[in-house]
């Protein structure tokens, strides 16, 4: 009786997992002949049509793998928990296309939902917004209100136009991050720090419960560089000087006063913005500028996803005769091992260096860095690759882009030339090793570790106190980490380990600072640094190819099937907008600040416990 039950219920078991498959197996056939029975141009753009920039997720250099799948639905869903990455160079080809779209006449800046992003990406965006004008169109930005962010691409526009019961929120730059010590010692953990540094204030949220003297130093000068590059690019766009800029709470309060706390108005006032219109005004001064669509309900429009799918093929053509200049793009924190794009592993990097060294039709590399850094091992295998492409006669190129500093200074030293944007952010030549151990923690609980070994390095584990000539020998091995710092860097930049010390000791610098130390060659973006690449290759006529990370033939086969037009139009839903109280983005501010805290944790895997890491380069817009 009891192996009937059993049988039955496996039975059922069985019948259960064949229905699912099938049912899947099924829905990937339906959504096959829908891909291929579909019509292959679903978007259609009219003569005298908006493009109608909306950029709604973060801006990167590289996105960040997830499975094919989940990421042609959430793509297709426009899912909100969270938003699909957009790919800065995807954001700029749309804009040159439709430069030189002839159907395209106005540009409309939809920016509500763009979070922020660092002033160099920001900076490639609109030096296409400025072609676009010059070519004789009309940018209009229009918004709720205007995050500091956001305002630096709006403040391009032909017309600034906000919400009458909006606002402009410029505050500068800063950052704040929170400080352990004290949580730290009240859960008894017992904490072992290593460094070299004066500057090198990665550790200090761990040892104190304030930022130190010599950090505020350092971060004041490259936080107050970045933010008169802001406020110069801004002006310049704009109808007033850099001195329009309330620093002064005095000023902003009066200010506000003047207008009876009507923000709005005080951006009207402050020359921030041309104007103060509703959605509906702004739809029907559109309908008026280039005519309604088919319903007559809204003006003639492309979204930014729909016209990207028009003018990016949806499979890249690798031409196999002409010569290249490769694109590895090196984004995220550096860790040990292999990591999926969007991130940096040591030994997934260093193989897409490997094939670019190893293609024959490659001629030159340009590595596309942003990275504020990690493990040192894994920094130095990425480098070995470096100086193996340049053994191999291919000259390579750092192109620094938000942040390249400490293991992504490290990665990037070996290369011909450092290319950098103005607003780099980058140095922080130091190195340190952390780790936490329990056993007090454990104690309070009830909880001990002891036993017996052979030898006097047996044992060694979080439950139990660290030895001090233990500490001694990694402390030891630390300052060595530093020494190899400074002596790549010295021997890549002309220079003695002395003078790299000089301005090492874990500061960090901003690029055009870097440039007058002779940490950075020159200044330019992505396009500078290939064309600098090719140069030295001495290339007339090439491709640019960008090296990625192979699919499996099953991810390629779910990724062809859910990433055309047809299938997304067959999974699509309406976007409604929403809005949350202050109070309540606040507190998911200060949650998403804890979360990222403890999430770093999993980003510290260097097999010696070693890293160049700048943990003050995320700057808060």
């Amino acid at each position: 009786m009891l192996a009937k039950i059993f049988k039955g219920i496996w039975t059922g078991i069985n019948f259960s997992r064949r229905l699912v498959l099938n049912i899947l197996f099924l829905l990937l056939v339906i959504l096959f002949f829908v891909a291929i029975t579909g019509e292959e141009d679903q978007v259609k753009v009219a003569d005298g049509t908006v493009l109608r920039l909306n950029l709604n997720g973060p801006i990167v250099e590289e996105k960040t793998y997830v499975d094919p799948v989940e990421a042609a639905i959430n793509d297709a869903t426009m899912g909100k928990e969270a938003p699909s990455e957009i790919l800065l160079d995807d954001v700029i080809e749309v804009i040159n296309e439709a430069t030189k779209d002839d159907r395209i006449t106005v540009m409309l800046l939809d920016l509500q939902k763009m979070p922020s992003a660092h002033i160099n990406k920001l900076k490639q965006i609109t030096k296409a917004i400025d072609a676009f004008k010059d070519a004789g169109k009309q940018v209009i930005a229009t918004g709720y209100y205007y995050t500091q962010a956001q305002y630096y691409i709006a403040a391009h526009a032909n017309e600034v136009s906000m919400h009458p019961y909006g606002g402009v929120s410029i505050e500068g730059y800063g950052m704040f991050p929170l400080y352990f010590k004290d949580a730290l010692e009240k859960l008894k953990v017992t904490q072992h720090i290593f460094r070299v540094g004066t500057y090198k204030s990665a550790v200090e949220p761990f040892i104190r419960n304030d930022m130190s003297d010599a950090a505020k130093e350092a971060n004041s000068v490259w936080l107050t560089a970045l933010w008169n590059e802001y406020k110069t690019d801004v002006a310049a766009s704009r109808p007033f000087d850099e001195s329009n800029f309330d620093e002064d709470m005095d000023v902003y309060l009066a200010k506000m006063q003047a207008v009876d706390g009507n923000s709005g108005q005080y951006a009207l006032n402050n020359q921030w913005v041309d104007s103060l219109k509703t959605s509906q005004q702004i739809r029907q001064q559109l309908i008026e500028l280039v005519g309604a669509e088919e319903t007559g309900k809204t003006f003639k429009q492309v979204s930014f996803r729909e016209y990207l799918s028009l003018v990016k093929p949806p499979v890249e053509f690798d031409n196999p005769i002409t010569e290249k200049v490769a694109v590895v793009v090196a984004k995220g924190t550096i860790v040990d091992g292999e990591r999926k794009a969007g991130e940096i592993g040591g030994d997934s990097t260093a193989a897409l260096l490997r094939k670019a060294r190893l293609d024959d039709k490659v001629k030159a590399v340009v590595l596309r860095i942003d990275s504020g850094g990690g493990s040192m091992f894994a920094s130095e295998v990425i480098r070995a690759e470096v100086l193996a492409l340049k053994a191999a006669g291919k000259p390579v190129i750092a192109s620094m882009s938000s942040v390249a500093a400490s293991g992504g200074y490290w990665i990037a030293s070996a290369a011909n030339e450092i290319w950098a944007a103005p607003s780099t952010i980058t140095g922080s030549i130091g190195v340190f090793g952390t780790f936490m151990t329990f056993e007090n923690t454990m104690a309070e609980l009830g909880i001990y570790s002891d036993g017996v070994a052979t030898t006097d390095l047996a044992g060694f584990s979080i439950a139990r106190p660290l030895d001090e000539k233990m500490s001694n020998i990694i402390q030891m091995s630390v300052e060595n980490a530093y020494k190899r710092f400074l002596n790549v860097v010295a021997e890549a930049r002309n220079m003695t380990p002395e003078q790299v010390d000089k301005i090492a000791q874990g500061r960090v610098w901003i690029a055009t600072q870097a440039k007058e130390l002779g940490l950075v060659d020159k200044l330019g973006d992505k396009q500078d640094a290939i064309k600098a690449a090719a140069e030295l290759a001495k290339l007339n006529h090439y491709d640019v190819k960008t090296i990625k990370q192979s699919l499996t033939p099953q991810e390629q086969m779910l990724q062809d099937i859910f990433g055309t037009a047809a299938v997304k139009s067959f999974f699509a839903k309406s976007d409604s907008s929403h809005s949350v109280l202050a109070t309540q983005a606040n507190l998911q501010s200060l949650i998403n600040q804890l979360s990222s805290e403890i999430d770093n944790l999993k980003d510290y895997n260097d097999p010696q416990g070693v890293y160049a890491r700048c943990l003050v380069c995320n700057v808060i817009q």
